[in-house]
């Protein structure tokens, strides 16, 4: 402390928004309202189309298939095509997305906990 009882002005700024940090990183591959819902519903076993759409009866065709789309291209879940007629397509977590589990996890305590808060 300097006299006077006031704290030295630091002479480097920090500017925390100057680069991606890891958790803005997430958020963009996980965040949004329909992702992690996905996820949750993969972490127990591969699931089709269809499946999807009828444990998430509000999200549309549209939404979930650019969800899918994106959550793919991210690394986080893959999709496999049997060859069959009609088409096959299953959608599961890669080694990558079941790292989501334990956030998973943790957030669903967090929202039990939250839940109990808020009465």
């Amino acid at each position: 402390m300097i006299s006077g009882g006031r704290l030295p002005t630091p002479t480097k700024k920090i500017d925390i928004f100057a680069e991606k940090c890891s958790v803005e990183t997430a958020i963009t591959i996980v965040g949004g309202k329909w992702k992690l819902l996905i996820i949750a519903l993969l972490r127990v076993r591969a699931h089709r189309f269809g499946e999807l759409k009828k444990k998430m009866p509000r999200i549309s065709e549209r939404m979930l298939s650019r969800q899918l789309r994106d959550l793919e291209r991210d690394g986080v879940i893959s999709r496999k095509i049997y060859p069959e007629i009609p088409p096959k397509v299953e959608y599961s977590l890669t080694e990558n997305g079941k790292g989501m589990i334990p956030v998973l996890d943790a957030l669903g305590e967090w929202g039990r906990q939250h839940g109990k808060l808020a009465g």
